[in-house]
């Protein structure tokens, strides 16, 4: 584990998340920048998503979803909201990661309108075009009620070093916390060798 998180990821630029922790990294990117979030998924998705689940994190009212015929129009759609830049983020969920020419387009794009691009993907993928890769998923924590304990780990990052990050939405300061992992917490015994 490293010191410092890069959060929120640089913007004008597209970064790839993926893991049972995507949503959360995007819920809680959309709670540390202003104004619209633009939501994008392919529409034949049977789960869509429920703004309500995201209002521990940020106002649904700022929410605008958009379901998409398949994966290409998503992609349209993502790269014609972030060029506009009314939206400060767009998240769209892939079924695959985009290729090289895909990831280009919403880079530039991004950098036209300064709007920042999460591509939600499967894990696994990812498009040699994205800014950073993230993995997160949830992590058990006893110690605390509702927790949202996570680890993420940033797998790519063209302008940085990589490192992984335990880190705990707080409901109640709402922002998110950096939590030192199980074994260098206060109070917990050292592993026996």
């Amino acid at each position: 584990m490293t010191d410092a998180l890069p959060f929120p990821p640089r913007p004008g630029r597209m970064h790839e998340v993926s893991g049972p922790g995507a949503t959360a990294f995007a819920a809680a990117l959309a709670a540390a920048l202003p104004g619209p979030v633009l939501w994008v998924a392919e529409g034949w998705r049977a789960e869509p998503l429920n703004p309500l689940g995201l209002a521990l994190w940020f106002d649904p009212s700022r929410l605008l979803l958009a379901f998409a015929r398949d994966r290409i129009e998503a992609l349209a759609v993502t790269e014609e909201a972030l060029r506009h830049g009314a939206s400060r983020l767009v998240v769209t969920e892939l079924s695959e990661a985009p290729d090289l020419t895909q990831g280009r387009r919403l880079q530039l794009a991004a950098g036209a309108g300064n709007s920042t691009s999460i591509c939600l993907i499967p894990e696994g993928a990812g498009c040699n075009a994205a800014e950073t890769r993230w993995d997160c998923k949830p992590l058990a924590d006893t110690g605390v009620e509702d927790s949202t304990l996570a680890e993420w780990k940033l797998t790519k990052n063209k302008s940085g070093t990589l490192g992984g990050w335990h880190v705990r939405w707080s409901i109640s300061a709402h922002r998110l916390d950096l939590v030192s992992p199980a074994a260098q917490r206060p109070g917990v015994a050292p592993l026996a060798r």
